[in-house]
């Protein structure tokens, strides 16, 4: 099995980190990972903004009302933007600059968990968008697609399990299909 095969399944998604420093190697490394992500017409539409300050992270923990509460005990997250002025494929620019993110933060030994925020709402009914923008001064274009969660995990997740991949996703040819469905 290739490195990368093994890499795909030992990450899930963590919430829980240890009060430990992500060390500034590492992070450089994931944004490295993370400005070398493949964008369509190689416009680089996608920006990142890195935040450790607790008080910020606690802030952004309640961006919007469910599955960001955690956020505010993880040590360092990378708000993931795109610009729509750039690109109308910014939305699949900035997914694509995540991912690779959350692969090499797990290839540190790190975890890491994507905290949607593109059409989500805090507990008001105000879109998180907005609540990302106003505490972080983004400017008008720029859109929050979602923020990774970063540290050095204080759980452990069983690795994906290979007998539970859907097979019948994968159509051959042409579109089948199943009974289920």
């Amino acid at each position: 099995m290739s490195n990368f095969l093994n890499l795909i399944i030992k990450r899930r998604s963590t919430r829980k980190f240890k009060e430990e420093f992500v060390k500034p190697e590492q992070l450089e490394q994931i944004l490295k990972a993370g400005l070398m992500a493949p964008s369509s017409k190689r416009c680089m539409s996608w920006e990142f903004v890195v935040v450790e300050e607790k008080s910020v992270l606690k802030q952004l923990s309640a961006c919007k009302a469910n599955g960001a509460s955690f956020l505010a005990n993880a040590p360092i997250a990378i708000v993931i933007l795109g610009n729509e002025l750039k690109t109308d494929v910014w939305i699949e620019d900035a997914s694509i600059a995540a991912i690779i993110m959350q692969l090499q933060a797990e290839e540190q030994g790190l975890g890491s968990c994507w905290i949607q925020v593109r059409n989500r709402n805090d507990a008001q009914g105000i879109a998180a968008e907005e609540n990302v923008c106003e505490l972080l001064n983004i400017p008008e274009g720029y859109h929050p697609l979602c923020i990774l969660a970063l540290g050095v995990k204080d759980e452990e997740k069983t690795p994906f399990d290979e007998s539970k991949l859907k097979w019948e996703k994968v159509h051959l040819g042409s579109f089948e299909q199943t009974q289920a469905e």
